[in-house]
Order: structure tokens, then C-alpha cells, then sequence
């Protein structure tokens, strides 16, 4: 089972349409198992394949490779010149493997021209899974919505359902999902397991976890391991860990073998929560369910080498990167953003160094880590040479991010002047994180004028109504440090005043395994 199984929902949709396995296209293949343009190119000119379960076989394998347009064109090409374009299922396959190349336009020219009673569900079915995958999320929802109002005219079964929901999943739309989950059920449509996971995911990719809670519980019994994870992904995604905890022990006691997926999501939920016991107690698991391969490399290894980091069990993070043999860029980051944030920040930039001896190319997440640990150990000219190569070295545009992380940086070392000025430069509005960071070297320096000028600018450069809580009550406090109390109360009215509430803060705790989570809640609101 590959890891995120969630993102595997629109491969799966059209699996269950294809024809039984048959006898291969009579042309020469390579690699895995992709046919050569070359080979294909050749067979077509010996009048080959000549039947529709000879064609079948070649569209089929040819819809899995990285074959061009115009291998596509000739194909069709002979199937027409055979007298076998009209045939059904040699015509759907012809439709999906134009949008597999992104040919929209003759995939279309087949859909509208289809022979007899014209697309059958397979058909629309091609179409809805194929504009989903080019990023054309809508238009595949326009599709789906289409064919179930065509009623009895195409019967609309489990698969197309999958892909109906995946595509809404894509979409991010709320209210088309839920119109379209009606619309399923007001048909009669029986889901298989392949839609009822999708149906969670969707409702979980359009914000509503509670829906895709309710739905999972509706799941028939047994539930298989992707629907588990499909639901531990979209825990974890709200950002509701313990929730996601709380799964997979409910998991572990209904029997259900974990899988990579399955790892991957319990993992970030434990990076997330501090949970380092219950972490380690899953790395346990991995060694008994996947042994070697659980430190092996790759998506798995990842989020294992990411949990230890998190948790500040950098060392522990260390000896798995270095056990591991297949390193990526996550890899690195990871690596790197753990040293930086704890103190390592030496230790973080010579392993940005060895990782760019490798070849390995950084992204923005990695150098976030290496402007982090520039930060940390108050290496400023180095942290903004970074930042300034960022678009030239590495092709990777500065994000608000990375401004955020620089500004910071100029704060604690006391250069406020170019702190303010990188503020107004940044090709992109402030956000709280930027204000934040300006407002707090303001306070450490005893600067009310300076916080006051970035009050005044900044956040109405940020266009943010006013700004975030918490820059109110970082100047707030710096009047009253200074005597200034009429201004500290006059900011606090102003807060009341344009309803401006400062989140509650939110801890954790973990004991014997058990996450155990509390706010800190003001001493006036307890009755």
C-alpha cells in the first residue's frame, strides 16, 4: 500500500472499469513495461493491432506512459482506418488517454461524437477522472453533475461516484460536494469501499470534518486500512491530533494492520503534540510491522526522522537520518529545521552545506531551516546573503516566511532600521508573523516610537483592519513598562472597541502515552 492512500483515490477510480487482463499489443516494450514510440509507431504501419482486443491492450498500456500527442493521434488514426473507432470501449480508451496527454479539445471531439446511444458511464466516467487529474477540478464537477441528471439515460454506479467525489475533494467546495453527495444518494447509487473513502475525503478536503466523522462511522464493517487512513489524513490535516491519536488506537484495537499511511499520519500527528513517548512507541511498531525498511528512506522515514525533531530528540532525529540510505530534499529539511530550532544551528548549516555537495536541490522549507539557524546563532550577513541568493542559486522566490524569518533576525541583532526597511520592501504584504517579530524588537530595545511607527504603517500596509491581538497587546504592554498607562488603556479600548480578542494560549502534555490538552484561560471568565 503506498503512503497517502488519500491521494491515490483518483487512480483507483477508473481501475474497475478497465477489461479483464488480455494478451499484450504485439509491440516491443521498455522500462516498466511502456511501450517504445518507436516499436508502437512500427506496429501501427504493420496493420497492427487488428482487433479491438489488440488495441485495448496497447491504448491501455500506452494510458500509463509518458507516451507524446502524436503516438495518441496515431493510434486513433488506425483505429479509425480499421473500421474501430466507433467501437465502445476502444473509443472510451481513446478518451482517456487524450486527457492522459492533456488533450482536451479531441478528448471532447470522441465524447460529443459517440456512436449509438452515446457515452455510457465508462465514458463519463474518463471524462471526470481525466479533468480532475489536469487540475481542472470544476469543470470534472460540472461533468459529474451533468451525468446524474441524465437519470436512467447513464447508470451511474460506485466508480464514477469515486470520481464524482474526488473531484469535489479538489475542488474545495463545500456546497458542491454536498450537492453532489445528494445527488448520489437521491439516485440510489451503492458505494463500495473505493467511493465510501473518497466520500470521507472530500468532505474532509472541503472543511467539514464532522461530516467526513459521520460518514466514516457509516462505513460498512469491516473497514480496510485506507479507509482508517483516510480519515486518521483528514484528522491531521484539521489539525485535530489527538483526535488522531484517539483513531489509531481505535484502529489498533478493531484489529486493522497499519500501513505506511497509516505511520505517516500518526507520526505528524505526533510531531504536532509534542507526543514523543507515543512517538517512539510507533517507531517500535514500524520496526516489527516493516523492519529495515522502516529507516530505510523515503515518506515513512521521513515523518519518523520529522517526529524525533520535533519533539526535541534531535539526537534521536540524527540517528535516523543517518541510517538512512535514500535521502531526499524533505529529508534534509527536516534535518536541518530540527538542529536550527534547537539550538544546533552550526551542526544545521554544515549539513546544508553536505546536502548541497550531494546535489540534492533546496526548497523553500529548507532554507526557511538554514535562514532559522542564521537566526539562532546571530550569523545576520550570512542569513541575508541567503535570502538575497534564494531566486538566483536555488530558484526558490523568498516567501512571507522567509521575509518573516529575516526580519526577525535583523530584530534580535538590534538593526531595526533595516528590519523596517526589509518590512516596507517585501513584495508581499506583512502578515502577524513580520508585525510580530518588528513589535518585539521594538519592546527589547524600549523603542514606543519606533512600534508606534510600525503600527501606524505596517499593519495598514497589511490592510488587516487593524491588526492581530497580539500586536496590541505587545504595545499595550510596552506603554505600561514605560508609565505610559492612559496609552496602554486607550489600546485596550481600542481592542474592545473593534472586537479584537486575543486567542486563548493552548498546551499539551503527554502522560503515560496519553496526550492530555488545556488552554489557559483568563481568571475573570471562571465563573
Amino acid at each position: 500500500m503506498a503512503p497517502y492512500p488519500e491521494l491515490q483515490l483518483q487512480q483507483q477510480v477508473h481501475l474497475r472499469h478497465a477489461s479483464k487482463p488480455t494478451d499484450p499489443a504485439p509491440v516491443h516494450h521498455h522500462g516498466h513495461g511502456n511501450p517504445k514510440p518507436d516499436a508502437v509507431a512500427a506496429s501501427l504501419r504493420r496493420g497492427a493491432p487488428a482487433d479491438a482486443r489488440g488495441l485495448r491492450a496497447l491504448i491501455k498500456a500506452l494510458s500509463s506512459s509518458a507516451c507524446s500527442t502524436s503516438t495518441a493521434a496515431a493510434v486513433h488514426a488506425h483505429a479509425t482506418k480499421i473500421g474501430l473507432d466507433r467501437e465502445r470501449t476502444v473509443r472510451n480508451g481513446l478518451i482517456a488517454l487524450y486527457l492522459a496527454r492533456g488533450e482536451r479539445a479531441a478528448a471532447g471531439t470522441l465524447f460529443d461524437a459517440f456512436p449509438g446511444d452515446g457515452p455510457d458511464v465508462v465514458s463519463w466516467t474518463a471524462m471526470v477522472t481525466g479533468h480532475a487529474r489536469l487540475g481542472l477540478a470544476r469543470d470534472a464537477v460540472a461533468l459529474f453533475l451533468a451525468m446524474l441528471e441524465l437519470g436512467d439515460g447513464v447508470s451511474v454506479d460506485a466508480v464514477a461516484a469515486a470520481a464524482g467525489f474526488a473531484a469535489c475533494a479538489e475542488a474545495r467546495d463545500l456546497a458542491l460536494a454536498r450537492e453532489a453527495h445528494r445527488r448520489v444518494a437521491a439516485a440510489g447509487v451503492a458505494l463500495d469501499v473505493v467511493a465510501w473513502n473518497a466520500l470521507v475525503d472530500m468532505y474532509a478536503k472541503c472543511g467539514d470534518v464532522a461530516a467526513a466523522r459521520r460518514w466514516f462511522r457509516r462505513i460498512p464493517l469491516p473497514r480496510t486500512v485506507v479507509s482508517w487512513n483516510t480519515m486518521l489524513a483528514a484528522l491531521a490535516r484539521a489539525g485535530e491530533y489527538g483526535e488522531a491519536l484517539a483513531l489509531f488506537r481505535e484502529m489498533q484495537r478493531a484489529g486493522v494492520c497499519p500501513d505506511g499511511g497509516t505511520f505517516v499520519a500518526v507520526l505528524g500527528a505526533c510531531a504536532q503534540l509534542g507526543a514523543l513517548d507515543t512517538g517512539r512507541w510507533v517507531h517500535a511498531y514500524m520496526r516489527r510491522q516493516l523492519g529495515r525498511d522502516a529507516d530505510a528512506g523515503g515518506v515513512v522515514s521521513n515523518a519518523l526522522l520529522d517526529m524525533y525533531a520535533k519533539c526535541g530528540a534531535v539526537d534521536q532525529a540524527m540517528i535516523v537520518f543517518d541510517g538512512m540510505a535514500l535521502r531526499d530534499v524533505y529529508t534534509y529539511g527536516s534535518m536541518i529545521a530540527g538542529l536550527a530550532t534547537h539550538g544546533r544551528a552550526e551542526e544545521a548549516l554544515a549539513l546544508f552545506a553536505a546536502m548541497r555537495r550531494t546535489g540534492v536541490r533546496p526548497n523553500g522549507v529548507t532554507l526557511l531551516g538554514v535562514l532559522s539557524a542564521c537566526c539562532h546563532a546571530g550569523l545576520v550577513d550570512e542569513g541575508l546573503h541567503h535570502l538575497g541568493a534564494m531566486a538566483e542559486a536555488y530558484g526558490v522566490a523568498p516567501g512571507i516566511e522567509h521575509y518573516g524569518c529575516a526580519i526577525d533576525m535583523l530584530g534580535r541583532a538590534g538593526r531595526l532600521d533595516e528590519a523596517e526597511a526589509l518590512a516596507a520592501a517585501m513584495p508581499v504584504p506583512p502578515d502577524a508573523l513580520v508585525r510580530g517579530s518588528l513589535l518585539a524588537a521594538c519592546r527589547a530595545r524600549g523603542n514606543v516610537e519606533r512600534a508606534e511607527r510600525v503600527m501606524r504603517r505596517v499593519v495598514v500596509a497589511a490592510d488587516s483592519g487593524g491588526g492581530e491581538a497580539g500586536d496590541h497587546v505587545l504595545l499595550s504592554n510596552m506603554y505600561a513598562s514605560k508609565g505610559r498607562h492612559g496609552r496602554a488603556v486607550r489600546v485596550r479600548k481600542q481592542m474592545r472597541r473593534s472586537k479584537i480578542v486575543k486567542d486563548p494560549g493552548c498546551s499539551s502534555i503527554e502522560i503515560d502515552g496519553v496526550v492530555h490538552e488545556f488552554q489557559a484561560v483568563p481568571a475573570n471568565a471562571i465563573a
